[in-house]
């Protein structure tokens, strides 16, 4: 299967909290870029104009009725995409940092085939953006340690710009982490026996607004990521969700 046809079965996932300024250029350019392409946009119980700018912007809405936090929010559109029987899921955030332009990307990685999963890895991919100093050494770090526990090399454990197959849909639709997803995620599917690989791509700046770590924070949530997926190693995993039984069923 090439990157186009896996993009003739993909739907696109976008979770979106206080977005209403950055949200309706990002689905413009999703509409240029992919006419065909089925948006939603999760609503994470936003208390501005973003579901109206989401309605205006073509894309489907699914509102929460409160603020779950991202993992909430992404855990539901993965849900709704699942019984709705896409194949694929491009998940990217409401923004404006993802290049909707990179979906291709993401797809021929996929298209090569060995990954349930292909993330944008901000690094190598030659854009403009890149976090300071402190948001820095707190990726590096936090990817220096997941690498470790994943056996395999990630560059940029924080990503949310994602490509996954359905069996991984499967998986993630009934169980995602909530606390710190993106870096979680990866831990919790190596466990069930999925895989991975990164495509660098060249991430933007953040459209408008600012992110909620800053500072001396990045280093205090690179410290509690790596608390959480010290915790996760001790839990059991669902052998219902692993890789071998749900590639069967699907």
């Amino acid at each position: 299967m090439n990157a186009a046809e896996i993009l003739q079965g993909t739907t696109a996932v976008i979770p979106a909290f206080n977005e209403e300024r950055a949200l309706g250029v990002l689905l413009a350019e999703l509409r240029e870029r992919f006419p065909g392409l089925p948006v939603t946009v999760v609503d994470d119980g936003s208390c501005d104009g973003t579901a109206a700018v989401a309605r205006a912007g073509g894309a489907r809405l699914l509102s929460l009725p409160c603020n779950l936090g991202v993992g909430g929010a992404v855990q539901a559109g993965f849900r709704d995409a699942l019984q709705r029987g896409y194949s694929y899921v491009v998940r990217l955030d409401g923004d404006g940092q993802h290049p909707p332009a990179a979906i291709a990307d993401l797809a021929a990685g996929m298209a090569e085939g060995g990954a349930d999963l292909i993330v944008g890895s901000r690094f190598g991919g030659g854009g403009t953006y890149m976090p300071g100093w402190y948001r820095s050494a707190g990726i590096e770090l936090l990817a220096r340690f997941l690498s470790l526990i994943c056996r395999q090399r990630i560059s940029d454990p924080t990503s949310g710009f994602w490509m996954l197959n359905r069996p991984l849909l499967h998986c993630f639709a009934n169980t995602y982490p909530v606390d710190y997803p993106e870096p979680e995620a990866l831990a919790l599917l190596r466990r069930q026996g999925y895989s991975f690989r990164e495509v660098p791509v060249a991430f933007r700046p953040r459209q408008a607004g600012q992110s909620t770590i800053q500072g001396w924070d990045t280093a205090y949530f690179a410290l509690k990521v790596g608390l959480a997926l010290l915790v996760d190693r001790m839990r059991q995993v669902d052998p219902r969700l692993a890789r071998e039984h749900t590639g069967r069923r699907l």
